[in-house]
Order: structure tokens, then C-alpha cells, then sequence
């Protein structure tokens, strides 16, 4: 394949600005990190709605009211899980979450009845679906980030870190090993993928995370360990329902907000599956 300067340009600089606005929004304070992942779960809503319309053609009908409650609804999830270190003019964001998801659970039904001819029980599922799938998923990794205070622990900072590391740390280390000694393909929804450079980039990515936690000693080894192998697995098959969705929908990317790399859904899909499974291992063993 002959080298394409100009792609390579697009993707480049994409990814510079990516790499920085995610260092910004992940770094900074509660607040960039809020802010960051309310951008990703929007757009990621936006996608996946598109997604779901292209293969079931009803729910391209649902009303604006639909498309847009569900949404705002589902945010109401990410202020809920800020955990009451976030405030506004004297106002928890969790408070504000609270009163909104009631709201949302009043007024959505009411709505769907006024604005509706037709009620479609499927259509409802898939917004219910989307709401456990992007919105539940991005808020109990907003309640990783909010649980504990920063003074008290460096959990609070490190735990998103970890699993945005790992999934990173695992998708290039799949890739590299999958280049250079993978033969048995993975899934048939993911041809690219294959067994050797999933387990390798796993491996790998486990070995580097517990390497740091020693190295900085902000986590037990054994609990970065094992965390680290939690995100890693359920990354992957997080990837690989979003490939579903997409091979469902018959597109290539979820969006085109980061030129040459995808959508939203196409970055983050790892992330979904990965932040629930490791706030639930969090619970259990923290």
C-alpha cells in the first residue's frame, strides 16, 4: 500500500489534539473531567442512536422529544454520580442529577404518549439499552473519579487512570503483536483481530500496569493486577460489540468527529464495558 502523506497528516494531527484534550480533561480537576466525558457522552448518544436507526429503520422515527429526553435523561446519570464533590452556587451537581432523573422518569413516559401516534415497545428498549450501555457506564466512571476526596486518597485520580491506560496500553500492544505473530482470527465480528495479539496486548498491558503501581505505589500491586486484567478483557469486548453494532448498521465508523480515527463510540467503546466491570470489582474488593 502506497504511503498516503495527506492521510497520514489528518490522522497525526488528529490525534495530537485528541491526546491533548484528553490529558486536559483528565488531569486538570473534577471539573475538566466531568465536562470531558459530558462531551463523550453526548456524542456517543448522537452515534449511537445514528447506529441504531440504520438497522432498525422505527427507531429512526422516534420524536425529538425521544431523541433528546433520553439524552438529557441519561446525563442526569453523570451528576448523580459526581458523589456530592461538585457544586454549583451552593447546589450539588448530585442533587441536581437526583431531581432530573425524577423528572425524566415523570415526564418521558408522558411525552412518548403525547407525541407519539404509535407506541413502539422495541424503540423503548433501545433507548433503555443505550441508557445502561453509555450513560450508566460513563457515570460509575465519573463515581470512580468522585467517591473518594483527592486528599484522602489517590484512588479518586488513579482508578480512571488505570483503566484508560490499560485499555491504551492494550489496544497498541494487541495491534503490535496481532502485526508480527498473529494467525488465529478472534471473532468473525472483528476480522482483524486475532488471539495472539489479544492475549499479548493483555499480558502486556497487565505486566506494564503493575509495573507502575509498584513503581509509584498509589495502588496495591495485586489490586492494579487484577483490575487492570478486568479492563483489559471486558475492553476488548466492548470493542467488539461496538464493531457488532456497526457491521449491524453496515458503516465502517460510528461518526467522523476525529477525522481518520472515527466517532466517538469508535474511541470509547473499550472504555464503556471496561469502567463498569472495574467499579463493580472496586465495590467488592476496595
Amino acid at each position: 500500500m502506497a504511503f498516503h502523506w495527506q492521510t497520514f497528516r489528518t490522522r497525526a494531527l488528529t490525534a495530537i489534539v485528541f491526546v491533548a484534550v484528553m490529558a486536559l480533561g483528565l488531569l486538570w480537576n473534577r471539573w475538566s473531567f466531568f465536562l470531558l466525558f459530558s462531551l463523550v457522552h453526548f456524542g456517543a448518544w448522537i452515534e449511537y442512536q445514528k447506529l441504531v436507526a440504520l438497522f432498525n429503520p422505527d427507531y429512526a422515527s422516534i420524536s425529538a422529544f425521544h431523541r433528546y429526553a433520553v439524552m438529557t435523561g441519561g446525563w442526569s446519570l453523570l451528576l448523580f454520580f459526581t458523589d456530592y464533590q461538585m457544586e454549583i452556587a451552593g447546589v450539588h451537581l448530585s442533587s441536581i442529577g437526583w431531581a432530573a432523573g425524577l423528572v425524566f422518569l415523570v415526564l418521558f413516559p408522558l411525552g412518548e404518549l403525547l407525541t407519539r401516534k404509535a407506541f413502539l415497545l422495541k424503540n423503548l428498549g433501545y433507548s433503555l439499552a443505550g441508557l445502561l450501555y453509555i450513560s450508566l457506564s460513563l457515570g460509575l466512571l465519573l463515581d470512580l473519579r468522585n467517591h473518594w476526596s483527592d486528599e484522602a486518597h489517590g484512588f479518586s485520580f488513579t482508578l480512571p487512570l488505570l483503566i484508560i491506560f490499560t485499555i491504551w496500553i492494550n489496544d497498541t500492544m494487541a495491534y503490535i503483536v496481532g502485526s508480527f505473530i498473529g494467525k488465529t482470527p478472534l471473532s468473525p465480528i472483528s476480522p482483524k483481530k486475532t488471539w495472539e495479539g489479544t492475549v499479548g496486548g493483555a499480558l502486556l498491558a497487565v505486566a506494564a500496569i503493575g509495573i507502575l503501581a509498584f513503581a509509584t505505589g498509589r495502588l496495591p500491586v495485586g489490586h492494579a493486577i487484577a483490575m487492570a486484567a478486568i479492563a483489559a478483557v471486558t475492553g476488548t469486548y466492548g470493542d467488539l460489540f461496538e464493531s457488532k453494532l456497526k457491521r449491524m448498521a453496515g458503516v465502517k465508523d460510528s461518526g467522523a468527529f476525529m477525522p481518520g480515527h472515527g466517532g466517538f463510540l469508535d474511541r470509547f467503546d473499550s472504555l464503556l464495558f471496561a469502567a463498569t466491570a472495574v467499579w463493580i470489582y472496586v465495590q467488592l474488593f476496595l
